[in-house]
C-alpha cells in the first residue's frame, strides 16, 4: 500500500542501523570517535552511561564549572581528562582546546546552548546538543549556518526519534495501514513543584512547559504529518512570565489537525494517538520512550507491538551520531537540521501568540 502522506512533507527517515533486522545499536560501526561532554548534570550522567555501552565511543574529556565536579564525573564514568574553570577561562572552553576531542555533547541548560555550541563549532568540533537546540529560531539558524560553513556535524538531541518503537510507529504511519492521517493527540505533563529559583520556573533560564517538553509532542506531529500550515497556541502564564501549561493546535492543508498539550502542573497521560481513515495507533506512556504500540483497525482488529530499548534508550541516538561521523555526514537523515529549524520556528510562533519572551529574544 503506498504512503498517503505527501512527499513534500518530510517524514522521519530510517537510518541503516534501524533498518537492520537486529536494530542493535551496540556493535561498532567503524573507527573510534572521541567524545567530550560539556556539563556534569543529571542528563549528562544518564546519556554518558549509554555512551559507555558503545565500543567505538571513547570517553575522552568532560568539563564542568568546577574542577572537582569534572574530576568526580570523569572518575565515575571513565573519562581520560577533566576540565573546570581556571584562570578566567570556562571549563568548556578548556575542553574545546583539547585536540583529542572529535565531538562534543552539550548538556548544559538550554539558555547556554547557543554560546556553547557556537564556541564548539568555532573550535572545529562536531556537536550533539540537548534539546531545544536554542532559545529561538534566530539562534538556531545562526548555528546551522556556522556548522555548514565549517563543514561540521550538528544535531539536536531529540533521542525519541531514534527509538525502535518510534521508528516503527513512523513506518506504520507511512505505510498507509492507518489510511490518511486526520487527527493526532499528544501530551506531556507532570507536576513540578513551584520554586522561584528553579530553572523550570525562571524566565531568565528559558523556563516553562513549552520549552522544556514541547519538543516531544511536536516530534509525533512531525513524523506523522510533517510541517503544519499553521499553529495556534493558548497558555497560562505565571507572574514570572513563563507558561505552566500550553496547548497547541497544528493545522494542515489536508484538513488534518494536531492537538498537543504540555504542562508543569498536571499529571497527563503522556501518550500519543494517531488517527487515520483506516485505523489508529496509540503509544503507551511515556510518549518520549514508549515500550508498546497498539494498532487498531477501523474494523476493530487490534494488535500490540512491544519493544525493549538497549540501555536507557539514548544508545540509538548516540550510535547515529557516531555512524554519521564515521561516514562523513554533516547531519543525520533521521534528525535533519531542517526539522530542528521548523520546530524552533513553531515554538517561536507559539510563544509570540501567548506572550512568552526570553532575554535572548
Amino acid at each position: 500500500m503506498p504512503a498517503l502522506i505527501p512527499a513534500t512533507e518530510p517524514l522521519l527517515v530510517r537510518t541503516p542501523l534501524l533498518d537492520s533486522l537486529s536494530r542493535d545499536p551496540v556493535p561498532a560501526s567503524g573507527s573510534p570517535v572521541r567524545w567530550g561532554v560539556i556539563s556534569t548534570g543529571r542528563i549528562a550522567s544518564t546519556v554518558v552511561s549509554d555512551l559507555a555501552l558503545l565500543p567505538d565511543a571513547v570517553l575522552q574529556s568532560v568539563s564542568s564549572r568546577t574542577r572537582e565536579n569534572a574530576e568526580a564525573f570523569a572518575a565515575e564514568h571513565g573519562f581520560q581528562s577533566a576540565y573546570g574553570d581556571d584562570g578566567g577561562l570556562p571549563g568548556y572552553r578548556r575542553l574545546l582546546q583539547d585536540p583529542a576531542v572529535d565531538v562534543v555533547y552539550v548538556a548544559t541548560p538550554h539558555t547556554s546552548h547557543y554560546p556553547v555550541v557556537k564556541a564548539a563549532l568555532e573550535a572545529g568540533k562536531h556537536v550533539l546538543c540537548e534539546k531545544p537546540l536554542t532559545i529561538n529560531a534566530r539562534e538556531a539558524e545562526d548555528l546551522v549556518s556556522l556548522a555548514r560553513e565549517k563543514s561540521l556535524f550538528l544535531m539536536e538531541a531529540v533521542w525519541t526519534r531514534f527509538l525502535p518503537s518510534v521508528q516503527r510507529a513512523a513506518e506504520i504511519i507511512a505505510s498507509g495501514e492507518l489510511g490518511e492521517i486526520r487527527w493526532l493527540q499528544a501530551d506531556l505533563g507532570f507536576p513540578a513543584p513551584y520554586h522561584p529559583e528553579s530553572r523550570l520556573w525562571r524566565r531568565d533560564d528559558g523556563g516553562g512547559a513549552l520549552m522544556d517538553v514541547g519538543v516531544y509532542p511536536l516530534t509525533w506531529a512531525l513524523i506523522s504529518l510533517g510541517h503544519p500550515q499553521s499553529i495556534t497556541a493558548t497558555a497560562h502564564l505565571t507572574d514570572g512570565g513563563v507558561d505552566s501549561e500550553t496547548a497547541l493546535t497544528l493545522s494542515y492543508s489536508s484538513g488534518a489537525q494536531v492537538q498537543a498539550m504540555t504542562s508543569l502542573t498536571s499529571a497527563t497521560p503522556q501518550t500519543a494517538t494517531v488517527c487515520g481513515t483506516m485505523g489508529m495507533l496509540r503509544c503507551n506512556a511515556p510518549l518520549f520512550n514508549p515500550s508498546e504500540l497498539t494498532i487498531i483497525s477501523s474494523s476493530g482488529e487490534q494488535r500490540v507491538e512491544k519493544f525493549t530499548p538497549v540501555g536507557r534508550g539514548y544508545t540509538y541516538q548516540l550510535r547515529e551520531v557516531i555512524r554519521c561521523l564515521q561516514q562523513g555526514l554533516l547531519e543525520s537523515p533521521t534528525m535533519p537540521l531542517a526539522d530542528t529549524l521548523t520546530a524552533m520556528s513553531l515554538l517561536d510562533t507559539a510563544r509570540a501568540q501567548v506572550g512568552i519572551s526570553y532575554p535572548a529574544d
